[in-house]
């Protein structure tokens, strides 16, 4: 049996997930397995709007969006898994845990994300998630989504 990996880039990324700009934090996917694993990548610039104040002289990628950013690797990996959603249906972030941050992300650091399968049950698919910089991890956490149907 062999493995077939593929890659995306923004074009694709920006089809797939409804996340734009200042919010969209996957640039381009390095390779990805249906069904197993994606490995993307997202370029921290010094013009991010949140550096102005996250913080003033010294700033940080707030924590927050790289769990954020990790959570899209996941949706991009769901959706090139199980195909494109009916209409009126969305795949929500439905939970987190064991989140843990290494070090910090700064302006000039590329990013790579890379998500993990590791099942579905009762209706919520759960991944494991790392980020790196320099191959040294700056954030690790298990994550989970939903499918479901719009309110």
């Amino acid at each position: 049996m062999t493995t077939e990996t593929h890659t995306l880039k923004i074009e694709e990324i920006l089809e797939l997930l409804p996340h734009r700009y200042p919010f969209l934090l996957v640039d381009r996917v390095l390779e990805f397995e249906e069904h197993k694993y994606l490995r993307a990548v997202k370029n921290v610039s010094v013009n991010e709007p949140f550096f102005q104040g996250h913080f003033p002289g010294k700033p940080i990628f707030p924590g927050v969006l790289i769990l954020e950013a990790m959570a899209q690797a996941t949706g991009i990996l769901a959706f090139k898994s199980v195909g494109k959603l009916e209409p009126g249906e969305l795949y929500y972030f439905a939970g987190i845990d064991e989140a843990r941050f290494k070090r910090p992300v700064v302006p000039g650091d590329q990013m790579i994300m890379e998500v993990t399968f590791e099942k579905t049950r009762r209706g919520l698919t759960r991944f494991k998630g790392v980020a790196t910089v320099d191959g040294k991890i700056v954030c690790e956490a298990t994550m989970m989504c939903a499918r479901s149907r719009e309110a």
